[in-house]
């Protein structure tokens, strides 16, 4: 008995997200159905490289399923504020889960093509385009704004959990059965999630007025972004890193191949190595939920991403280049974590959507701008160089932003009297 309340105890205080029934039940629905997801991307990354041989062919992937959420995302958030969010994510997950399969079908039959990943791709990407900022604006009205940082952590943590899991099964998976048996078992994933949804009892914030002018809409939103100063600082920031730095799933599989000399099974352990770094990333920012984001952190981590990628350039040995990843990982999340919790909390509840789809536009959004990059200098110059210019890139970048900011806000001080 003393064993539960302790355990009780420790969630309260060290969880308090998860003391809220639907946050629990609906995280707990995402936990499995994030392994799948891991599964799908290792298995697709790979496939499409087997399918052709060419690294700007999978980057070429990667944007296009990402060039939706470039396009579209801005409008997506006007649809969030006026829609419940609960239903919005049954849609989008069902879709998703129809998308797993139909790829899975394709592979066992032996029918599968590079240009059906790609449509496939695309279709996801629109789905996906609604779905990640609805997701991002929906776990405010399940854990509530005091425990959102937690709520957020708790996130971080399931998601790279499955990093950890999910490669490496999916690894295991693709050298014994095949990569069709990846996307069957995120389609059967998907199933939790819809299940969790299903059994949530919540009302969602739902705007009362809204102008059915939606490029108005969206206007009214990117005025109230660039009128709040830490808002656009902190997306800018988000850009550059989304740009920049989440291009791994580009850049690994080449960086095994080629510069490490190795094939599935190391490029699913720095894959994990990666979600390892982000687990225990999302863990340190989870016990320390309750001090709230602070700028000097969103600065700091975004910084230490750019050495970690700088020194995983001069490693052709993959239990270094697994090490730098895992620390590559925690401060990630550290970054990724503070952002996401100091937009939201600074964020009006009428503003949400809106927000949180610029965010997943500069966070997601600009990943086919990234894969292209990552892609073109990992085809020109290697993996390991594009690591460096990527590195260098954005310590300049985040330094000249923040140069920047702070010229702007001195010089609306009021002069000394």
């Amino acid at each position: 008995m003393n064993i539960v309340n302790y355990s009780k105890n420790m969630i309260r205080h060290r969880f308090p997200a998860l003391t809220h029934d639907n946050f629990r039940i609906y995280w707990l629905g995402q936990c499995v159905s994030l392994i799948g997801t891991w599964m799908q991307s290792i298995g697709q990354t790979w496939l499409v490289f087997s399918l052709t041989g060419s690294p700007l062919l999978v980057g070429l992937l990667g944007a296009i399923q990402f060039l939706p959420i470039t396009i579209f995302s801005l409008f997506a958030g006007v649809i969030i504020d006026k829609y419940p969010k609960r239903t919005i994510l049954l849609i989008t997950q069902f879709i998703s889960m129809i998308l797993a399969f139909t790829l899975s079908a394709l592979v066992f039959t032996h029918v599968v093509r590079y240009e059906y990943v790609l449509i496939l791709a695309l279709i996801l990407g629109f789905t996906n385009t609604i779905d990640m900022p609805t997701r991002q604006s929906f776990t405010i009205e399940m854990a509530g704004k005091k425990h959102i940082m937690n709520a957020i952590a708790l996130n971080s943590a399931s998601f790279n959990l499955a990093r950890i899991i999910g490669p490496s099964i999916g690894a295991l998976v693709m050298a014994s059965f095949g990569a069709g048996w990846c996307f069957l078992f995120n389609g059967l994933s998907f199933m939790a999630v819809l299940v969790s949804l299903l059994k949530l009892e919540i009302n969602s914030y739902v705007r009362v007025k809204i102008s059915n002018d939606v490029l108005k809409e969206i206007k009214d939103g990117l005025k109230y972004i660039a009128g709040e100063p830490s808002l656009l600082q902190t997306i800018l920031m988000v850009l550059i890193i989304g740009i920049f730095v989440f291009n791994f799933n580009v850049l690994l599989p080449v960086f095994s191949k080629i510069v490490l000399h190795q094939g599935e099974k190391v490029y699913g352990l720095l894959m994990s190595a990666l979600g390892v770094g982000s687990l225990l990333g999302a863990l340190m920012v989870s016990l320390n939920s309750k001090s709230g984001p602070k700028s000097k952190v969103l600065i700091g981590s975004s910084l230490m991403i750019s050495i970690m990628l700088i020194l995983i350039s001069f490693t052709k040995i993959y239990y270094y280049s697994a090490l730098l990843l895992v620390m590559t990982g925690i401060f990630n999340i550290w970054f990724s974590t503070t952002a996401n919790t100091m937009l939201q909390i600074t964020t009006k509840d009428e503003y949400r959507g809106r927000v949180m789809s610029v965010y997943s536009l500069v966070f997601a959004g600009a990943t086919p701008i990234g894969n292209m990059f990552a892609g073109f200098t990992t085809d020109k110059f290697g993996a390991d160089t594009s690591f460096l210019l990527s590195g260098v890139l954005t310590i300049f970048l985040i330094a000249l932003l923040k140069l920047l900011f702070t010229i702007k806000l001195n010089g609306k001080k009021p002069a000394p009297s």
